[in-house]
């Protein structure tokens, strides 16, 4: 597939974010008006070793493709092995990670740490442009601080080792995720290169998407923390891409309904107790900003069985449309 023209039909991304964007997430905000779907980071080294777990986050289905399944490591043997393994199953694109600030994944040389080690990073890219079945992409950020900015020299070498499209997430490793995102910096990568340019760093809304690309000439735009209990905003940024409009927040039933659903798909995929664990983040922010949330989030933190966390959902939602109506009447 070509990546840059599944990005002319939609350039909405979701981001590739640890321990959130799993199946389950993904495939909701795929329906929900994402045009392609990353996973969370998966390690070469645990997936080279076949370690049970890393191999479950390899879990899709037809109905999310177009899907890129990212990876991270530091050694150019360990993340080429990774590549052949990933790319005979089914997924579209495989995305190497040079970005994540994380302390755990820049102790073992990845992620951000590659934009200190372009000779590094250039064989990195090379091994895996080589070892893979399906397109590679990249996701950088500027640099390591604000002295060594690099990504447009990342970039340009991705693009001369056949790397298919570059992401650029607006901001420093030192930054983390605080501050602004520059993305005049974007800007620069997307001129500097022929191969499609993915922008990503404080899209907030339909608005931030349009700004985007209007101000950077992206071909895509990455959506990652905004997303977080409210997939609904794809629906709304595509729309508003598309007409200008925003379509109304989704109604108490609707939240009701996906709260759901991602609770229960993610029990099938993970198990009672891991999905449930793995839920209660997004749970809370599924009610981030509404009324009672504090209460509920309180309350579900503490329950351990599925059933009983399904019958708080339920209660909660019932409780709302009791004081909507209440509200109605006074």
């Amino acid at each position: 597939m070509q990546i840059r023209e599944i990005l002319k039909q939609n350039p909405l991304v979701l981001a590739p974010m640890a321990g959130i964007t799993d199946f389950p997430l993904r495939m909701i905000c795929k329906e929900l008006g994402a045009g392609l779907v990353f996973s969370e980071m998966v390690s070469v080294e645990a997936l080279i070793r076949e370690h049970k777990r890393t191999h479950s986050m390899l879990h899709t289905d037809p109905a999310e493709r177009p899907v890129v399944f990212q990876i991270f490591g530091s050694k150019p043997a360990s993340m080429a092995k990774a590549a052949q393994i990933i790319s005979r199953g089914e997924v579209d694109f495989i995305d190497i990670n040079m970005g994540c600030p994380a302390p755990k994944i820049l102790k073992s040389g990845a992620g951000s740490a590659l934009l200190r080690d372009i000779g590094l990073a250039k064989e990195i890219m090379s091994a895996v442009v080589g070892a893979s079945k399906v397109p590679v992409t990249v996701k950088i950020r500027l640099g390591w601080d604000s002295t060594n900015i690099v990504a447009v020299d990342i970039a340009q070498a991705a693009e001369s080792i056949g790397v298919a499209a570059v992401t650029v997430h607006g901001r420093t490793k030192v930054q983390g995720f605080s501050g602004n995102a520059d993305w005049s910096i974007i800007k620069a990568v997307k001129n500097s290169v022929g191969i499609p340019v993915i922008g990503n760093g404080d899209v907030r809304s339909g608005h931030d998407a349009k700004r985007m690309i209007d101000e950077t000439g992206c071909d895509g735009v990455m959506i990652g923390r905004a997303a977080h209990g409210y997939p609904w905003i794809f629906r709304e940024a595509r729309q508003y891409l598309e007409t200008g409009a925003v379509p109304p927040h989704p109604s108490h039933e609707e939240r009701q309904a996906i709260m759901l659903r991602h609770l229960n798909d993610m029990v099938s995929l993970l198990g009672g107790n891991i999905g449930l664990r793995e839920m209660r983040k997004h749970l809370c922010w599924y009610t981030k900003g509404l009324h009672g949330g504090a209460e509920f989030r309180t309350r579900i933190n503490h329950l351990a069985r599925v059933e009983d966390v399904k019958r708080e959902i339920s209660d909660y939602f019932a409780s709302l449309s009791s004081s909507a109506i209440e509200a109605q009447q006074v």
